[in-house]
């Protein structure tokens, strides 16, 4: 290998770092975005179970009034950093929440009231 094919060879690599290695340096902010969509999305899909339970069977489940109170359809509950807006919930009237994440992130999900 000659000297120019070396100085070529490196500046290959140094321009696919300058390019690539930007792209790895700052992953929080995507992490913290998809963290706050999936429980967003665990808060709609407890509210879906949620509402079929308390359907069936008065006794089944937990009563929705507000957004807030979907919180506890969660095991273990809302993580801490996390909170919900609050905002009334008529019965069997579907609702679109706020989750508020730990950075000023946010993210919606649906809940239902239910008695």
């Amino acid at each position: 290998m000659t000297l120019v094919e070396l100085v070529i060879v490196i500046i290959i690599l140094g321009l696919l770092a300058t390019i690539v290695f930007p792209k790895f340096i700052d992953l929080s902010q995507d992490a913290e975005s998809t963290a706050i969509k999936s429980i967003a999305g665990a808060l709609s899909t407890s509210n879906a179970e949620n509402y079929a339970f308390r359907m069936e069977k008065a006794t089944n489940g937990v009563p929705i009034s507000n957004c807030t109170s979907a919180s506890n359809l969660l095991q273990g509950g809302l993580p801490s950093g996390y909170s919900i807006t609050s905002l009334a919930i008529a019965v069997n009237v579907s609702s679109t929440c706020t989750l508020n994440g730990p950075s000023a992130g946010t993210a919606t999900f649906t809940a239902t009231g239910i008695a």
